[in-house]
């Protein structure tokens, strides 16, 4: 299909067709099917080295700044000279992009920037329309969105020696494939009867292994009474599985069931494979739930309002929580138009979770009395039925609005933390050599979240299996460069190569996906190691910019103000971090995070109390229990301070002042201060 019927950024979707020569943008760049330029409506001649076009590539989607480190580990594992290459390319770059009026490539703080925000490049296109969700566009958008996606992304270009480009990679295919599935099913369920099965073809060519994109196919022939070709696509669709050693049996039993629907059609069940190709923008689940648990948060029922009332109050705070959800990366989060349309057709939330084929669905209901509001909230295991949280949030209705956003952090916060832990807990339980990446990925994070020694070595180790079975995991990636940030910050092995170590492997959850918060919560933490404070600030807030509702960058921006920033500012996003993950497991680095912040505001007697608190949580490590013997001591109460000091050296005997200062990056003056705590300890 050409990629040359979409529109460009000029005018809005549906506005008119985009050619890629003409010259209406000083350059275009088409990144579906071979990689491609044209500027001032004539094509270029790109540079013969496969890794200028890709680090091209890379440069057009990140559409910000890139360290050069990040880009060296790109595309050179071990080369020679890295550096001494990477401007090689980018004066090949320079060459396509640049002009005499304007520079496009640009080189600032040891980073590289590539400036194409008057452009048009295809991919980025694509972003921008899907971001706004699948439910935001209408047909013809669709339609347009997928004649761009010419091709499959960054077509035939393979860098050999470059594993790391290799994982962005796949994982940047993954991505388009999956947004392109979900276009295509939804294309197919609104398309009239002449063009469903035009779409259906489609989809079932882009992912031949879709199990729903199959039933859809059975059900439409059904409904149209093409018995005959229904049992031809099942007998093929049946050689294909088990060629691929997959059940076909839920293939047969859709058959069976659409034929039966088809000889006895009732009223309502027009359309009922709907949620076949609804299920998110993203649609194969099948391969999603491998990395990512899947959940449906169904409307909540307005219990103030109407029964037939549509919309409102509760509606929004849904739609709300859904798009906080998948801003997380870590869920696959059903899109809002499946749900509410199985709502409308009075679907219970037990069935939608077995229609839909997630692991949890969250479901609720709100009250209005008086001026108050009131939202109850359940979260259930799907296969189990299980409730695995519940809760209600009672707010003065003073301004609906600001209840509203502060109800949906908390429900948001506690659904990603409820299934997080679950998931944990499950993982726990199977045997280590049977885990997927999913699995060995949770598993990890129960022994990451213990913070001794040996459990972070465990950790690491199931961070590598998460990474070797999917290699485009970022969260993984990112745990497994905390394992090296713990063993750096806590001093359990030599800090300089762990240090690396932890920049290189947050580098690569960067690579695989730098639309995950986690990744840039690794990264910062990472930089803040390397004393590069303002840009470890950065990656902290683009974490916050991308997720609102990710605690952990939160805790980690007042982690490293409450030492040498703005102590204020560390107070806030303390009392934030603790607020969206009241029960999380670094709860104690939250709560010393703030001790410390009063600290060097003199505030000594507020800021033992906090301290106290945060050495009282589990897992509260030597460097916990310090914090709070030392502001103890400022606060002048000794005998509890020598206490604390007592059960540090039980688990490490020599431990003093400069171990502390050694772990942390706190100004002249908080040092001082500190320094005083352990020096009426006998510790300094």
């Amino acid at each position: 299909m050409d990629a040359n019927v979409v529109t460009g950024v000029e005018m809005p979707f549906g506005s008119g067709p985009t050619d890629f020569t003409d010259g209406a943008h000083p350059i275009r760049m088409r990144l579906f099917g071979p990689i491609a330029i044209w500027r001032d409506g004539r094509e270029l001649a790109l540079p013969t080295s496969r890794k200028a076009r890709a680090l091209l590539a890379y440069l057009a989607l990140a559409q910000r700044a890139q360290p050069r480190s990040r880009l060296c580990e790109l595309l050179w594992e071990e080369p020679s000279d890295p550096r001494g290459e990477l401007r090689w390319c980018l004066s090949k770059i320079r060459g396509l992009v640049d002009d005499g009026e304007r520079r496009r490539v640009h080189t600032r703080a040891d980073t590289v920037t590539l400036d194409l925000a008057d452009c048009f490049v295809d991919a980025i296109e694509v972003e921008k329309a899907a971001g706004t969700g699948a439910e935001a566009l209408d047909r013809s958008d669709r339609q347009r969105l997928c004649e761009l996606i010419g091709g499959d992304f960054l077509e035939g270009l393979e860098v050999d020696r470059s594993p790391v480009f290799e994982g962005w990679l796949a994982a940047q295919r993954r991505r388009f494939r999956d947004l392109h599935a979900g276009l295509l099913a939804r294309l197919a369920d609104e398309a009239p009867d002449d063009e469903v099965f035009g779409w259906l073809d489609r989809l079932l060519r882009l992912s031949p292994f879709d199990a729903r994109a199959h039933e859809a196919m059975l059900a439409a022939l059904a409904r149209r009474g093409r018995m005959r070709e229904g049992e031809e696509h099942l007998a093929a669709a049946a050689r294909l599985f088990e060629a691929e050693g997959l059940d076909f049996t839920p293939l047969r039993d859709a058959w069976r069931a659409a034929r039966a629907r088809a000889a006895n059609p009732p009223g309502a069940a027009a359309g009922s494979l709907l949620l076949v190709a609804q299920a998110a923008e993203a649609i194969d689940i099948a391969a999603t739930v491998q990395r990512r648990a899947s959940l449906a948060v169904m409307p909540f029922v307005d219990e103030s309002a109407p029964s037939d009332t549509r919309g409102g109050t509760a509606a929004a705070l849904v739609h709300d929580v859904i798009t906080r959800l998948a801003k997380l990366r870590s869920l696959f989060v059903i899109a809002q138009g499946t749900v509410f349309a199985l709502h409308e057709r009075r679907v219970s939330p037990e069935d939608a979770g077995r229609m839909l084929g997630v692991d949890y669905v969250a479901s609720g209901s709100m009250r209005h009395d008086a001026d108050r509001l009131s939202v109850s909230v359940e979260l259930a295991e799907t296969r189990s039925a299980r409730i695995v949280w519940a809760e209600i949030f009672n707010h003065r209705a003073d301004d609906a609005l600001l209840v509203l956003d502060e109800i949906g952090n908390r429900i948001v916060a506690s659904i990603a933390s409820e299934i997080e832990t679950f998931e944990r807990n499950r993982a726990i339980l199977k045997p280590p050599d049977s885990l997927d990446a999913w699995e060995a990925h949770h598993r990890g994070l129960w022994h990451m979240y213990r913070f001794s020694k040996a459990d972070n070595d465990q950790a690491r180790q199931f961070f590598e299996t998460a990474v070797r079975l999917d290699p485009t995991f970022a969260r993984a990636w990112a745990g497994l460069s905390f394992t090296h940030f713990q063993n750096a910050f806590q001093g359990w092995t030599d800090r300089e190569p762990e240090i690396e170590r932890a920049m290189k492997t947050a580098g690569q959850s960067l690579m695989v996906d730098d639309r995950d918060p986690a990744a840039h919560w690794a990264m910062g933490r990472a930089l803040w190691l390397r004393d590069e404070h303002d840009q470890s600030v950065v990656e902290l807030e683009q974490a916050i910019e991308l997720s609102p509702n990710f605690a952990l960058a939160h805790y980690t921006l007042a982690f490293i103000h409450s030492q040498s920033g703005d102590p204020l500012a560390a107070i806030t996003s303390a009392d934030q971090s603790r607020h969206l993950s009241p029960f999380d497991p670094l709860l104690f680095g939250m709560l010393g995070a703030r001790a410390m912040a009063l600290v060097r505001l003199g505030r000594f007697d507020e800021a033992a109390g906090w301290a106290t608190k945060a050495a009282a949580r589990p897992n509260a490590h030597a460097h916990i229990l310090a914090i709070a013997a030392f502001t103890l001591a400022l606060a002048g109460s000794l005998d509890e301070a020598r206490k604390l000091a007592a059960a540090i050296r039980r688990v490490v005997p020599r431990y003093g002042i400069a171990d502390f200062l050694a772990a942390f990056r706190f100004d002249p003056d908080g040092a001082a201060l500190f320094h005083e705590g352990a020096r009426r300890l006998g510790m300094a």
